[in-house]
């Protein structure tokens, strides 16, 4: 699918990966819906893509993935934009890190690993179901095509570290419904993939020690530094416009496998 013309929506939109997807998107030419729960940051970016690409090249849509009738809410602001998106980019996410058991002994907190599987796996297949269901009531284009989703897991869903089970199944989760949804949605011409990013300089890694950040980028075999957030946004935009991806996991990490610690 031609990038050009095309209103797409992007989960998380307002920082780190997302925000890069939606700059490299509204460069391509794209009408961008700059989709995040943080509404100031949703605004900073739909501002700047204004005024970088002219008027009416991004709004912002504030809404929490995990609740449909907010999201119904920015999906409908969306398309009162720019018309209906054949472009979803799922990119909203949270992490934690909880040992099952503490020091001092105490089952970690079932509610942690709710609401990442909330967030991360569940709010995916929100923002998906809606999509696809609007998606599919528009016009085919070239070779049948309708639209084109794009999901974020990590490596940690097939190299999980210590304390990352709730990050690491909520991921393991998205890589594990990208082949049947992409086979379900087949029929609708509506593709599915998913990236797998390593470890990339986004804001929450910024909150590291600087040693621990250049500790974690000396892991990575080549090239060793953190992956950049424009290099994720790279992959993503050419999977939109490469037609026989489909059904497939991409890990972008440099070769790097985490160790358990």
């Amino acid at each position: 699918m031609k990038i050009q013309g095309q209103a797409a929506l992007v989960t998380g939109g307002g920082s780190g990966l997302g925000e890069a997807t939606a700059r490299e998107l509204a460069r391509l030419g794209a009408f961008v819906a700059v989709l995040d729960i943080n509404q100031a940051n949703a605004e900073k970016v739909a501002a700047d893509l204004n005024a970088a690409h002219g008027e009416g090249s991004a709004v912002a849509c504030p809404c929490d993935i995990t609740n449909t009738e907010s999201l119904q809410a920015a999906i409908a602001q969306a398309a009162a934009a720019h018309g209906p998106a054949r472009i979803l980019m799922s990119i909203a996410g949270i992490g934690t890190a909880k040992r099952v058991i503490s020091r001092d002994g105490l089952p970690a907190p079932l509610e942690d690993f709710v609401r990442v599987v909330n967030v991360n796996l569940i709010g995916t297949y929100n923002v998906a179901r809606l999509f696809a269901a609007e998606c599919a009531k528009l016009a085919a284009l070239e070779d049948g095509e309708r639209g084109v989703m794009v999901f974020t897991a990590s490596v940690a869903a097939f190299d999980g570290q210590v304390g990352q089970q709730a990050y690491s199944a909520s991921k393991s989760g998205v890589v594990g419904m990208t082949l049947p949804m992409a086979r379900d949605l087949a029929q609708h011409g509506i593709r599915v993939c998913t990236i797998a990013p390593g470890l990339f300089a986004t804001p929450l890694m910024a909150t590291l020690p600087e040693a621990v950040q250049q500790s974690l980028a000396a892991s990575i075999p080549f090239p060793s530094r953190l992956g950049k957030p424009e290099e994720f946004a790279q992959l993503a935009s050419h999977i939109v416009t490469n037609m026989h991806l489909n059904g497939e996991v991409i890990r972008l990490d440099g070769a790097l496998r985490l160790t358990p610690r």
